[in-house]
């Protein structure tokens, strides 16, 4: 014989709260989630977890990195980590912090192709972009450089001179030496060299600048607590 009892006397016997007992699960709607996501990943083909969830974030959006890995993973955003001529010695030469504008620049080159494998190159900084560098930011203390054909050449020593400025070039093979630029040159072969394929030299041009302006007006950098450098600079001179 069946006995009906409350469901009170029931939760008790079997020892279960009623709020569990009447617990209706709620379905998270990750729609928001997704499309910010992909929003970003289609802008920034490389971007990691943390630079999306830091952006998302900086766009006012509270929620928490639980959540919106658990929504990442979901979608598969996961990336895969995928006879010369002698130099005359160089002097070793430490990696010091500059503590103020202007006090070190580093410089670098970087090569790519079109995609009907014309080269081209990134960052020709030559004494002419230096001059009209000088224009708007004032020229620096020292420049940090490699050994390539471009920075050996007499006209840059001799344009260095004028101006006062000191010309350190880092030792062959010691690539630490330039950390700051090599550190910077891996981002930008991730996010934008190596991320789209380009049929003309205005097209490099367009996203080069598009690039640039994100970099230092949008995107959180780890190493400014995830601040901008627009933000940094801001707060710099306020």
């Amino acid at each position: 014989m069946v006995k009906k009892i409350s469901h009170r006397q029931a939760c008790s016997c079997v020892n279960l709260p009623r709020s569990s007992c009447f617990y209706i699960p709620q379905q998270n709607n990750d729609n928001e989630v997704i499309d910010e996501l992909q929003m970003l990943v289609e802008k920034h083909a490389v971007i990691g977890f943390w630079k999306c969830y830091h952006r998302l974030r900086r766009k006012g959006f509270l929620w928490n990195h639980k959540r919106v890995y658990r929504v990442y993973t979901a979608m598969k955003l996961n990336i895969r980590r995928r006879a010369k001529k002698r130099l005359p010695a160089r002097v070793k030469q430490i990696l010091s912090t500059p503590e103020t504008i202007n006090q070190v620049w580093s410089i670098d080159f970087m090569s790519d192709s079109l995609w009907d494998g014309r080269k081209f190159r990134v960052l020709n900084i030559v004494v002419r972009a230096l001059e009209a560098l000088e224009q708007y930011r004032g020229l620096p203390n020292m420049i940090r450089v490699d050994n390539g054909p471009e920075f050996i050449s007499e006209k840059l020593g001799d344009w260095c001179n004028e101006k006062k400025i000191t010309l350190i070039f880092i030792q062959p093979g010691k690539p630490t030496q330039n950390a700051y630029v090599k550190r910077f040159n891996g981002s930008m072969r991730r996010e934008l060299l190596n991320a789209y394929i380009f049929r003309t030299l205005d097209e490099v041009r367009e996203k080069a600048e598009e690039w640039m302006y994100d970099y230092n007006n949008h995107r959180p950098h780890k190493a400014l607590g995830f601040k901008t450098p627009a933000d940094l600079l801001l707060e710099i001179s306020s």
